[in-house]
């Protein structure tokens, strides 16, 4: 376990270790020059992303879990079909969507001018423009957290308000979003884990925040100091949120105040209210999911007889073999952690345990730096080893392979495993560790032979989450992809990017079909949790 952790934890460290470095002469001018204009940026993006998924994510699940109106059933699932589109196709779409002569603009001109009709497309392609595509992607996130806290709450509390005197307004905000308080707050702090990690769609609508200045300080400037420092800029910044969160909790405890719990019941919406509440529900599927989706599928139409070609399986092999590699040993390192702490539950390893898991709190932009720069470290010394075994010179062995992108992966996305099958043992395997082993069985042969059989539906759950992240994730793929190496993710930004939009909805689309499976099954899971 502490050799997987120690690896897990070696790209941030690295981050965190290259600030006392020497600095450089771009980093001086980009700290001159453009590192406010990042931080405001990225501070704006995460105020707004926040604000906007705060009011949709919270509102929509107050509404599904307390109110009856029309299509309320639909909406329980619905509502999460937009997070498994990436950030970018959103992005890309919606701008296609708005651009010169397309079908909105010529729509829009039967009314309005044409002058007025493509300020809106230049609105769209800007700050603001790039947080609405973001917010309309990851509401589910608030949505989700905040609709399984409003489930857990006893409905004899907010019966006793309104016993009280207290109107359905007064209720909610002074009982029932106080006690959902910590399921909202750590949405809300996915969301903007999120937006911080985010490139294409700011780098598509040309917003500048640190990732899209990562890139360019490695790639277009090639000055290694500058991309770290400004990684490590990136990675206060997550860790000032995380801290943040934590200190919002303090010492608070939330209880339903009896033992007795009884699920809310679902109050019924007459009139105007219940088709406002309809409306409510509606807009951000249609706008995160209906409108977006529907674009590709025409698109896809157009371009399919000339697109699905051997090219087109090469992006799926390459997206698919990447995401169940990563997947594979993803849920092999959080079995190893979990197992090792039950078996020994000290407090060093409980530590090592929870550290693991802030990877997925770190931007994929700096994991990969992370990563880059110890494997070309490795490489260096590796060359100098070869050099005189070999008689032509020696390449790179690990930087810019598979191997080096696989390994990011795990780095990124272990607690996306770790949490499931940690709550997995928890739930499912209770005790029967210490039965097996009093019975005479190993270690080794009881996780064998009785954890792993009531696992596997756990274990496949947390692999399916790994591969759809791992198949969605671009800045990370985009940096340490091996030469002339692409997946479904880069080839649909680049193909956006080069303003053939059209053709790069066939991998988008391919992204979000996946996608799109374990939303509507943790809609499921979700949904049985009403008592």
């Amino acid at each position: 376990m502490v050799v997987v952790v120690l690896l897990v934890l070696l790209p941030p460290a690295v981050i965190l270790g290259g600030v006392f470095a020497g600095g450089s002469e771009t980093w001086d001018h980009l700290a001159a020059t453009v590192l406010w204009l990042y931080l405001w940026n990225s501070l704006a993006l995460v105020v707004g992303v926040g604000a906007v998924t705060l009011v949709v994510g919270v509102s929509t699940a107050w509404l599904v879990s307390t109110c009856d109106f029309p299509g309320r059933r639909s909406f329980e699932w619905a509502l999460i079909l937009p997070l498994a589109l990436p950030t970018y196709i959103m992005a890309f779409t919606y701008a296609e969507l708005l651009a010169h002569g397309g079908t909105v603009q010529q729509t829009l001109q039967l009314v309005f001018a044409p002058e007025t009709t493509a300020r809106l497309r230049t609105g769209l392609m800007s700050l603001p423009g790039a947080g609405l595509m973001m917010a309309l992607v990851l509401y589910p996130y608030v949505y989700l957290i905040t609709r399984t806290s409003f489930q857990k709450q006893s409905g004899g509390i907010l019966e006793t308000s309104r016993i009280l005197g207290k109107g359905p307004w007064e209720t909610f905000f002074r009982v029932a979003l106080p006690l959902a308080r910590p399921g909202i707050v750590a949405g809300v702090t996915l969301v903007l884990m999120e937006v911080l990690n985010e490139y294409g769609a700011v780098k598509y609508f040309g917003v500048s925040t640190f990732t899209t200045g990562i890139f360019r300080a490695w790639f277009a400037l090639g000055d290694g100091p500058a991309a770290i420092r400004l990684s490590a800029s990136l990675l206060v910044l997550v860790f000032a949120l995380i801290l943040v969160e934590r200190a919002q909790r303090g010492r608070a405890r939330f209880d339903q105040g009896s033992s007795r719990f009884r699920p809310v019941p679902r109050y019924p919406l007459r009139g105007m209210r219940r088709w406002a509440a309809f409306g409510v529900c509606a807009v951000p599927v249609l706008l995160g999911f209906a409108v977006p989706v529907g674009q590709l599928l025409v698109w896809a139409g157009q371009v399919a007889p000339e697109a699905l070609d051997r090219r087109f399986l090469t992006l799926a092999m390459n997206s698919f073999g990447l995401a169940s590699a990563a997947a594979l040993l993803a849920v092999l390192a959080a079995l190893v952690i979990v197992y090792a702490v039950r078996l020994s539950p000290t407090p060093l390893l409980r530590l090592g345990s929870r550290a693991s898991s802030l990877g997925y709190s770190i931007p994929g932009a700096v994991v990969a730096v992370g990563v880059l720069i110890p494997f070309l470290w490795v490489d260096r010394h590796l060359a100098a080893l070869l050099r005189p075994l070999v008689d032509g010179p020696v390449g790179l062995v690990l930087t810019g392979t598979v191997a080096a992108l696989i390994f990011a992966y795990v780095v990124r996305f272990l607690a996306v495993a770790l949490n499931p099958v940690d709550s997995g043992f928890e739930r499912v395997c209770g005790n029967l560790d210490e039965t097996s082993r009093s019975l005479g069985a190993s270690p080794l042969r009881t996780l064998w032979k009785v954890d792993l059989p009531l696992l596997r539906g756990t274990l496949v759950a947390a692999g399916l989450l790994v591969f759809v992240d791992v198949l969605k994730e671009l800045p990370l793929t985009l940096i340490l992809r091996p030469f002339n190496f692409d997946t479904l993710a880069t080839r649909a930004f680049q193909l956006a990017s080069d303003e053939q939009v059209a053709r790069s909805a066939l991998p988008a689309l391919l992204i979000v079909a996946v996608g799109t499976v374990p939303v509507i099954v943790l809609s499921r899971i979700i949904a049985r949790q009403r008592v």
